[in-house]
């Protein structure tokens, strides 16, 4: 990446930074981020749709046009169309530069934006992108006392934001700015859960992490059909794909399912910061493990996931799970306490024969006993595993767990199973590890190489893993490089003796220097 473009995000981020810090106040990081990203978001959509608009009237002769200058009735006469193409539609006068030219004097700014938002989320109404918008501006809230006590005080900090967030470098649409905007997007997530600790980072799986599961989950493939997270958070991994392959070679799309309603509609907005259209993502909001949203859609090419560590599910207390087709075949249901080999069930189970997952476990489910052990059993006599990644410790933000990947496929060309222990792949960033781009390369080619390398990688057998018990602990079968120095005990006992006679020599030579200072013969 050339240096111009460094300077540019690096300037970006210091935007982004200095307008949090200005705006926050009050505000818990955690939730105020919701604001700037609304903001973000909604100023996004305004000037993708003027950008859209403006393109096609200049390429028809009218080089002079400018949708943000219309009337609102000249441009109502384009709303079934551009709902038809776009998904939403924005009058004019509610663009985000006209509303934020307005703001400093409108005393009724929180009303206007409510009715705004509104307005877009309704456009979409009774069309095919109604459920890509419903909602969306919800977390969005002009009217909450976390914006200020009064309705002048919320309205001030409200112009704040939109100056803020209208102020940011985001270049114009043919120079990269789809890429300023998802950037922009990225940095404040990031930002917000370091800051956040669990609570933040829960939702966000670092960009290195996410690199490296889309790497694996897609080698091989120039092209796939559709990429599905059953955990997605705010969407990063999903977007990983179409950062390193192309959108236009995702041809499907996105799909995705997200428990929490806060960071559901923030996986959507993510969607449409990365310039991908209502038509090609399907994010559901739910609990995918008793409520999965896409039964009609797998089976699914890629599939990358960080989902929670160790929930609660309801598992054997709800008698329906263990005859459902995701999870019936292992015999036996996930505990009731331990989530974590439920998801990977579930996602074995949406795959698609010629696909990978690639998904982030917690270590405690490569060697527990009881419930999990026979899930491994099932994983491990059925060949579903193609690698274990130990990863290094202290990589996510809130926990400085040593996590793993798991890596999954449904055709292998042999039966034997990759331990890959890549710990010690890290740099120290602060207080936290990181995956460098030389880790995750040289972490990438061990897994694609399928080869023994003593210390770092090997290609177990499924028979020794059975006999095993089905550890899948990498420690298990990789032996960490002894890097403690070679002692020969002799030499070290002739030294000491060496040490000891020289010491009595010197004793001896003191004391007879000090006699011959106190005049004794």
């Amino acid at each position: 990446m050339d240096s111009r473009k460094e300077q540019e995000r690096a300037e970006l981020h210091r935007t982004i930074w200095n307008i949090a810090n200005d705006l926050r106040g009050s505000v818990d990081g955690w939730d105020f981020k919701q604001y700037v990203l609304g903001m973000l978001f909604y100023r996004y959509i305004s000037e993708n749709l003027t950008s859209y608009i403006n393109r096609i009237e200049r390429e028809a002769g009218n080089p002079a046009f400018d949708y943000a200058q219309l009337s609102d009735k000249e441009a109502e006469q384009a709303r079934a169309e551009l709902v038809q193409t776009k998904g939403f539609f924005i009058l004019p006068s509610e663009l985000f530069e006209n509303v934020r030219r307005r703001a400093p004097s409108d005393e009724n700014l929180n009303e206007t934006l409510e009715r705004i938002f509104h307005n877009i989320e309704a456009s979409s109404l009774g069309t095919p992108s109604e459920k890509d918008f419903k909602g969306l501006f919800d977390d969005i809230d002009v009217n909450s006392n976390k914006l200020g006590p009064t309705v002048a005080k919320r309205n001030e900090r409200l112009v704040k934001l939109m100056n803020g967030v209208g102020d940011m470098q985001l270049g114009d649409y043919k120079d990269n700015t789809i890429d300023a905007f998802g950037d922009a997007y990225e940095f404040l997530m990031s930002m917000y859960a370091s800051n956040a600790g669990k609570s933040g980072g829960e939702f966000f799986t670092p960009q290195e992490v996410s690199e490296l599961l889309t790497r694996i989950a897609i080698d091989g493939k120039t092209e796939v059909n559709k990429v599905y997270d059953p955990a997605c958070g705010s969407g990063s991994l999903l977007l990983k794909t179409a950062k390193i392959l192309g959108k236009d070679k995702v041809r499907q799309g996105f799909f995705g399912q997200e428990i929490n309603i806060t960071t559901y509609n923030l996986c959507r907005i993510n969607m449409f910061l990365h310039d991908i259209d209502y038509d090609k993502f399907d994010i559901a909001h739910g609990d995918t493990l008793t409520e999965p949203q896409h039964w009609d859609d797998q089976p699914f090419e890629v599939i990358v996931s960080n989902p929670p560590y160790s929930i609660h599910w309801e598992g054997d207390a709800n008698p329906v799970l263990i005859n459902d087709p995701r999870f019936s075949p292992a015999g036996v249901l996930a505990p009731k306490s331990k989530a974590d080999l439920a998801f990977i069930m579930h996602s074995l189970s949406w795959l698609a024969t010629t696909g990978t997952a690639a998904i982030v476990c917690f270590p405690g489910v490569l060697y527990r006993g009881g419930a999990e052990q026979k899930i491994r059993k099932y994983l491990i006599d059925n060949n579903y595993i193609d690698a274990i990644i130990q990863l290094p410790d202290n990589l996510f933000f809130g926990t400085s767990i040593a996590t793993c990947i798991m890596v999954l496929k449904k055709s292998k060309p042999d039966n034997r199973t990759l331990f890959i222990d890549a710990s010690g792949e890290f740099v120290k960033v602060t207080n936290n590890n990181k995956l460098s781009e030389e880790n995750i390369q040289h972490i990438f080619e061990v897994y694609t190489a399928r080869q023994d390398r003593q210390h770092v990688a090997r290609l177990v057998p499924n028979g020794e893993i059975a006999e095993k018990e089905y550890n899948l602990s990498v420690s298990t079968y990789v032996e960490q490089e002894d890097t403690r120095e070679d002692i020969d005990i002799k030499a070290l006992n002739a030294e000491i003796a060496a040490i000891v006679a020289r010491e009595q020599v010197l004793r001896d030579e003191i004391a007879k220097i000090i006699r011959e200072i106190e005049g004794e013969p």
